[in-house]
């Protein structure tokens, strides 16, 4: 299949709804240049209002931007430890094909360029490429401050609807400012939450979180015990068996007769979750099987986190359930002068986050309505009892899978865009289907060039000027 080597902006025809009220604009905040962050500026700035992003890092990005330096307690219990933004190993790949993953307003296409990676499924650096594009493209670097962190976000005592943020430059300079709304795009791939196992306090090996996993060469010759299922553990666990004396996976979705060795190595077995751990190195697994490990690598997700927030506990993270949220967004006593981009997960994460900050920007400036602060809240207490009905834990509150195809319609409803590209819902179902029978091949053995056609069919039709091709210098 020939590469498609054209880059471009694309302008969705947008019938828009009537305003409800006379238009505003407003003074954001934006925390968080990652890509959330990056498309937020955007849309707030179209809309109308004037924006500022706090990013801690010296470049945009977020999460894509990798280092090789891993924080100074590599399971995350110390809360003083050396903490670094990144989550990226090495070797990562994106799980999903760039058409379906790119934004919408900005294709994710291959650059004609020897120097750029071409694959339908690149590594992490052309991720960051293109955010690095984008950036350029939109003049997004003229609206945030790097190397400044927020320290705190709260609402002004004698004015309602605004907030004071106090934020701190690397050189060491505080500064305060009232903002009129805050936008909060910080990512949710930081903090490490890790699996909770009886005995761990007497077990003599070494822990670690795949947020500190880089390359494999630290495993050489050890016994390993990884924890986890999600598409980093499955990547993870193939990039250790590379060196390692023996990999051991274990997770809660593995029954009994799914155990054992796995196709394609032979140093490599799966397991139902740990049982037990023990003072003379065992671990237990709970089908009775057992190994002596060196080391147990948690591949266990991670907890949103919002140091900075103070809303006198109207927001809250409950078991990594950040509510009461309305459509994971709004938090119906804040809305709309406080809301969140990025919250949801197992989802093509770029045009969700284009989605949710369109209908944010459309809402501040009052083109869009809100339901009343009560209606909000009947629709969340309604939405978290169906999740309860359902047996679905409170930490999958944000996991939507399938209904992330549903939750995006309704947003583009909400600000009058055209429904998901049913090319783009095929896509990722058909790559999620691929990666579960070929994890091994699936990111260069695909068979879906029909929908590869009819994404670049769109990304034309949308088009009314052609992006000059630069690389990112």
């Amino acid at each position: 299949m020939p590469t498609t080597t054209i880059q471009m902006q694309c302008h969705l025809p947008i019938p828009q709804p009537p305003a409800p009220h006379p238009l505003t604009s407003r003074h954001v905040a934006v925390i968080g240049a990652g890509a959330a962050g990056l498309v937020t500026a955007i849309e707030l700035r179209r809309e109308g209002h004037s924006v500022v992003v706090f990013e801690r890092g010296d470049q945009v990005g977020g999460t894509w931007v990798y280092t090789p330096k891993i924080e100074s307690d590599p399971i995350g219990f110390d809360p003083a430890r050396s903490k670094i933004h990144s989550s990226l190993y090495k070797s990562l790949r994106t799980n999903l094909p760039r058409e379906c993953m790119g934004f919408r307003c900005y294709p994710f296409v291959a650059k004609d360029d020897p120097d750029r990676d071409p694959r339908r499924y690149p590594g992490h650096q052309e991720v960051l490429w293109y955010l690095q594009d984008f950036t350029r493209e939109f003049r997004i670097d003229e609206l945030v401050r790097f190397e400044t962190e927020v320290v705190r976000v709260r609402l002004v005592e004698e004015e309602e609807e605004k907030w004071k943020i106090k934020s701190k430059q690397r050189s060491g300079k505080d500064e305060t400012e009232i903002f009129d709304a805050v936008v909060i795009c910080n990512g949710h791939y930081t903090e490490p939450r890790v699996a909770q196992i009886a005995g761990i306090n007497e077990w003599p090996g070494k822990q670690m979180h795949s947020h500190n996993y880089r390359v494999p060469e630290p495993f050489r010759d050890q016994v390993v015990v990884l924890i986890g299922s999600s598409a980093s553990a499955v990547d993870i666990s193939r990039d250790i068996a590379g060196v390692a004396k023996e990999v051991h996976v274990a997770a809660r979705s593995v029954e009994d007769e799914k155990s054992g060795d796995q196709s394609g190595y032979d140093n490599m077995w799966l397991h139902p979750m740990i049982e037990s751990v023990h003072k003379d190195g065992t671990v237990f697994f709970q089908d009775g099987s057992f190994v002596h490990a060196d080391i147990i690598l948690h591949c266990t997700g991670y907890k949103y986190h919002f140091p900075f927030l103070e809303t006198n506990g109207i927001v809250n993270v409950d078991d990594n359930r950040v509510g009461p949220l309305y459509k994971h967004v709004f938090p119906p006593a804040l809305a709309p002068c406080l809301s969140f981009v990025g919250l949801p997960w197992k989802v093509v994460p770029f045009p969700m986050f284009e989605l949710q900050s369109k209908w944010i920007a459309g809402v501040l400036s009052n083109r869009f309505a809100l339901p009343t602060q009560e209606k909000m809240m009947e629709d969340v207490e309604a939405f978290y009892s169906s999740l309860e009905a359902s047996g679905m834990p409170k930490r999958y509150t944000h996991n939507m899978g399938s209904s992330q195809f549903e939750y995006n319609n309704w947003l583009a409803a909400q600000c009058g865009c055209p429904a998901i590209e049913d090319w783009r819902v095929q896509m990722y179902n058909t790559s999620s289907k691929n990666r579960r029978a070929q994890p091994e091949s699936y990111r260069d053995d695909w068979e879906d060039h029909h929908l590869v056609l009819q994404a670049c069919e769109d990304f034309m039709k949308y088009t009314t000027h052609k992006i000059s091709d630069r690389s990112a210098s």
